[in-house]
């Protein structure tokens, strides 16, 4: 994980950037922002209360934060219209959450048999991901921030064990993103739940099965109480973005002093939530054990299949959504050009 040395300088810089601030400055801003994530959620459910208070310490209290827990003013997912509209100055949460407003948001959280965080983050930042996404939430009035990552999660929580993929047919699932259409390919049901309504579910039998993040993520849920199968590797998501929306008006209403300190924060909480994320896992792997829970790993083919059902969902996306047509252009440019490197600078 080279990726940390490389990242980590945005701590410094913070400090840096926060003697250029004038104490007791007259103006002061004002935000309100929505997360996506409960606080007491592990990894992502603090990232919202960190930013705001990394930018105002860095500011010295001149720009103010304060964050709203998932349902305080919309639903976890719910937000995209708020900060479009003006009703939320800023939102945090993953871009997915917003797949009903075009499926192209898909691609910047992530998209299955997708690459690990650091080719991710390449072209998210340098290989014109970014310019993708601001071009296209620009529509809406919306600036989009890249403002966390993590890395795999599992594939899912099942009541049963699944020994053929004949046994998905039918099935009630709770999934994300464009994983959910290949698991449309084998005859399962999926819907997207936010992640404090997805415990309720599995408990009424609303749903059957659900995925939502990694181990210690989903243990801050429950979900191991419920279901008693859990099934790696994570192939519809393999790293996954964090984003941080702003209202349009309420971002050029700040200084460049204010843009580039909330820039850094997102930048260091990348580095961040990376580490973090790897750091846990293995203890919650263990504990989720000590609860009854059976870790499985598809074979290799049963990926095969899945990879197979992938296929043919990205040839149907990009023909149905000229949006999806260019960002996979330029993900699959990308990924071609970065294949000598990441073939050969990496030990297999």
């Amino acid at each position: 994980m080279r990726l940390f040395r490389t990242i980590s300088f945005p701590l410094i810089l913070i400090a840096v950037v926060s003697l250029l601030v004038p104490n007791g400055a007259d103006a002061k801003t004002r935000w309100k922002m929505h997360s996506a994530f409960g606080q007491n959620v592990a990894v992502i459910g603090p990232v919202g209360h960190r930013i705001a208070d990394w930018v105002n310490k860095a500011t010295n209290g001149d720009f103010e934060i304060k964050v709203f827990e998932p349902g305080a003013i919309v639903g976890g997912f719910a937000y995209y219209d708020a900060v479009a509209e003006g009703a939320l100055d800023a939102a945090y949460g993953t871009p997915g959450a917003n797949q009903g407003k075009n499926s192209a948001y898909n691609f910047f959280s992530t998209w299955p048999f997708g690459p690990p965080a650091p080719e991710f983050l390449a072209w998210l930042l340098y290989g014109g991901g970014i310019e993708l996404a601001n071009e296209m939430y620009a529509r809406d009035g919306i600036k989009f921030h890249a403002c966390g990552m993590i890395p795999p999660e599992t594939s899912g929580w099942f009541r049963e064990e699944i020994k053929t993929l004949e046994d998905l047919q039918g099935l009630k699932m709770r999934f994300f993103g464009l994983g959910a259409k290949v698991m449309q390919k084998f005859g399962v049901s999926t819907q997207l739940l936010a992640g404090g309504d997805i415990y309720p579910a599995l408990e009424l039998g609303t749903i059957d099965a659900t995925e939502f993040s990694m181990p210690a993520i989903d243990r801050s849920y429950g979900f191991y109480q419920i279901a008693k199968y859990n099934y790696f590797p994570g192939w519809h998501q393999q790293s996954t973005t964090n984003e941080i929306l702003v209202n349009m008006e309420k971002w050029d209403a700040l200084t460049e002093q204010e843009q580039t300190i909330f820039e850094i924060a997102c930048k260091a909480n990348i580095a961040q939530e990376i580490a973090e994320g790897e750091f846990l896992q293995a203890d919650a792997m263990a504990a989720n054990v000590a609860d009854g829970v059976t870790n499985v790993q598809w074979s290799d083919e049963v990926l095969a299949e899945f990879e197979a059902a992938w296929d043919e969902v990205i040839a149907e996306e990009v023909a149905s959504n000229a949006d999806s047509k260019r960002i996979w252009e330029s993900i699959t440019a990308f990924r071609d050009k970065f294949k000598i490197w990441g073939d050969m600078g990496y030990l297999k």
